[in-house]
C-alpha cells in the first residue's frame, strides 16, 4: 500500500468515528473527488443531498460541494449544524446574479415571475418565485401562467434548453457554468470520432450547439439513470469530470469517456479528506442563513416541490 493510499484509509476511518462522535451525515456531490465521495453517507446532486439531509435525525450535516449547496441544507434544515470543509468553495455562475441586480433587472419586465435555478446563492432565492433544478426546470416552466413574462436565472444556457423544450418566450440572464462553458460541439465531434459507438450524455448548462449533438440531455442523476438502464455499452459523458466515479461504480460493465478533459471545476475539486476531517474536529467552517432570508428562500423551494 503506497504512502497516500495509508493516508486516504486513515483519514477515511478517522471521519468515519468522528461521524458518530458528532452525530454527522455527510454529502457529497458527484463533482467531488472519488475519495470524498466514497466517506459520503449521501452522493448525489445538490438539492437532493439537502433534502435527504433534512429527512435524518443528523446534529451535523457536513455538506461537501460549494456554498450555495450549504446553505440550501441550512434554509431545509435550521436546526442542523452546517459544514462547509472549504468555506472558499464558491459558484462563480451563482456569483454571476445579486439582489440588487435582480431588482433593477424586474423593474424593467413588469409582471415578471422570477425562476432561479437552484445554483444561486440563498439572498437571491428570496428575491426569487419559483425554484428549479436542471432536472425539473421544464416541468416548472411550463407550470407558470402563459400570461405572465418568465425570467430565468442565472444560467442562460439551461435557460434556452428550457425555453426550447417549452416553447414559452424567456427572458434570460447573462449567467453560465464556467466549467460547461469550456465544452465547445468540435470536442464532442473528436470525441465521437474517437469512439463511434458511444452514446453521447451532456448537461443542460452546455452551450446549445453541445446539446444539438448529444443523444440524451439530463441532469447528473439524470445521466447517471440513463446509463443504467440504457443498453448501449459506451458513453461520452459532457460534464464535470468527478461524476466519472459515479458511472464507473454504478455500471461497472460499461465505458464512459470525457467529452473533454477540460471538465475540471477547481471549486468542487477544493474539498479534500484533510478538510472534511477537521471540519469534524473543530464543527467549523459554519454556513448559515439569517431567519428572513431563509423564510423568503425556503418558500421559493416550496413552490418548486409542489409543482415536481
Amino acid at each position: 500500500m503506497s504512502g497516500n493510499e495509508e493516508k486516504v484509509r486513515y483519514l477515511s476511518e478517522e471521519i468515519k468515528r468522528l461521524k458518530k462522535e458528532r452525530r454527522a451525515v455527510i454529502l457529497s456531490h458527484v463533482y467531488q473527488r472519488p475519495e470524498v465521495q466514497e466517506i459520503a453517507d449521501f452522493v448525489g446532486d445538490s438539492l437532493g443531498l439537502a433534502q435527504q439531509a433534512a429527512k435524518t435525525d443528523a446534529e451535523v450535516i457536513v455538506f461537501c460541494g460549494v456554498h450555495f449547496m450549504a446553505e440550501s441544507a441550512a434554509i431545509l434544515s435550521p436546526d442542523k449544524i452546517v459544514l462547509l470543509p472549504e468555506i472558499k468553495a464558491g459558484c462563480p455562475m451563482a456569483d454571476m446574479v445579486t439582489v440588487e441586480a435582480l431588482r433593477e433587472r424586474k423593474k424593467e419586465i413588469p409582471g415578471v415571475i422570477v425562476v432561479c435555478y437552484v445554483n444561486t446563492s440563498a439572498a437571491v432565492k428570496a428575491e426569487s418565485d419559483v425554484c428549479c433544478t436542471s432536472a425539473n426546470a421544464v416541468k416548472v416552466v411550463s407550470s407558470l401562467p402563459e400570461d405572465r413574462p418568465v425570467l430565468f436565472i442565472p444560467d442562460k444556457n439551461l435557460g434556452q434548453y428550457v425555453a426550447r423544450q417549452t416553447g414559452r418566450k424567456i427572458h434570460l440572464w447573462e449567467g453560465y457554468c464556467n466549467t460547461h462553458d469550456r465544452l465547445f460541439a468540435e470536442d464532442v465531434l473528436a470525441a465521437r470520432e474517437a469512439h463511434p459507438e458511444a452514446l453521447v450524455l451532456v448537461h443542460p448548462e452546455c452551450h446549445p450547439e453541445v446539446i444539438n449533438l448529444a443523444d440524451a440531455v439530463a441532469s447528473t442523476t439524470g445521466m447517471i439513470r440513463f446509463a443504467r438502464e440504457s443498453s448501449a455499452r459506451e458513453f461520452i459523458i459532457g460534464t464535470e469530470t468527478g461524476i466519472l466515479h459515479q458511472f464507473r461504480k454504478q455500471c461497472p460493465d460499461k465505458e464512459f469517456y470525457l467529452a473533454s478533459d477540460k471538465l475540471i471545476c477547481p471549486n468542487m475539486k477544493a474539498t479534500t479528506l484533510e478538510k472534511v476531517h477537521r471540519a469534524l474536529v473543530t464543527l467549523e467552517p459554519r454556513v448559515t442563513v439569517p431567519p428572513e432570508i431563509r423564510e423568503k428562500a425556503l418558500r421559493s423551494l416550496e413552490r418548486m416541490l409542489a409543482v415536481t
